[in-house]
């Protein structure tokens, strides 16, 4: 199986890591000049707080580029861009997909399947989360910070088998990762779970389980989590937990010290996923007749807070 990363964040380069270092050819595509001429020059180095590969510090060497056209059509193309950026991302991994070729998509957010089949065409877009935690240190450099599971939507027929090889190349890389057939679940349960944490950790600068310590914000965490849990039930969408905002308070307490990916994009001065995450949850409740007042200010309020640390009114 060859495998290509698109976007070799810390994510997709965890995940691109692990899999090389099971022995799969795996490309790692990012228009990051500097990360990806590191990743050439010096292999991805791995600070494993995990324990999963030992403790310390691992160096794998990795296949990087910035120009599709350098690795040519693969098996299975993993998109691990920020939501804003899958469209494009599609139309640029365009090369790397031949008659056979499949997508999926582990990005957080709603859409991003969406996006992938505009551009890809249905049919060859598979859909998964992963509870696994990772965080860019410096160029080519990550720290290995959670080890959870994967899922990944097993549809029915040809692609329905690429799912399980798939799943099975990912086992075999130390990754815990199983299929269902309700993806839109596994989906919905991830938007949760950064509906409840990542704007509020963005907006006011707390870790995850800070968040927990105050009355304010652990009354705003479960309002959020609310709202978005109506509008799946709305949709039909069964969730994995019989108490949504319990969930995710648990979440927030064993991943207390984690600074939410949202938290790192406005410190660093980068576009959050806010339009992808509370931002869909608003577009999905008007189109179900419900309202989600909560989620809508937070959105508001984190695309202010972009702005102006990507540098005035008009950065974002």
């Amino acid at each position: 199986m060859r495998y290509a990363v698109v976007g070799a964040g810390a994510m997709g380069s965890l995940f691109g890591g692990l899999l090389a270092r099971a022995g799969w050819q795996v490309h790692l595509l990012d228009p990051w000049v500097e990360q990806v001429e590191t990743l050439r020059k010096e292999g991805l180095v791995i600070e494993d707080a995990t324990g999963a590969l030992g403790g310390g510090t691992v160096v794998v060497p990795v296949r990087a580029t910035t120009n599709p056209a350098d690795i040519g059509t693969v098996d299975v193309v993993v998109f691990f861009v920020k939501g804003y950026h899958t469209r494009q991302a599609a139309l640029d991994a365009r090369p790397l997909f031949g008659d056979t070729t499949v997508a999926l998509t582990l990005q957080n957010g709603l859409g991003n399947v969406e996006e992938l089949e505009a551009v890809l065409g249905r049919g060859r877009v598979l859909a998964g989360t992963t509870s696994c935690g990772a965080t860019l240190l410096a160029p080519g450099r990550i720290r290995f910070a959670g080890l959870g599971p994967t899922v990944i939507g097993r549809p029915s027929g040809e692609l329905g088998a690429r799912a399980q090889a798939i799943a099975d190349g990912f086992r075999s890389a130390g990754l815990e990762t199983s299929l269902t057939d309700d993806i839109r679940s596994a989906l919905w349960g991830k938007v949760i779970i950064n509906v409840g944490i990542n704007a509020l950790t963005a907006l006011t600068g707390f870790r995850n389980g800070q968040l927990l310590d105050y009355p304010e914000t652990k009354d705003l965490l479960r309002a959020a989590v609310s709202e978005a849990a109506a509008v799946a039930a709305a949709k039909g969408i069964r969730l994995p937990w019989a108490d949504p905002a319990a969930h995710v308070e648990e979440v927030a307490r064993l991943t207390a010290a984690n600074r939410s990916s949202m938290l790192q994009d406005v410190e660093r001065g980068r576009r959050t996923e806010i339009d992808t995450i509370n931002g869909a949850v608003v577009r999905e409740a008007e189109a179900v007749g419900l309202a989600a007042p909560v989620n809508k200010v937070l959105t508001l309020l984190v695309k202010a807070r972009e702005k102006a640390a990507i540098g005035g009114a008009g950065g974002a």
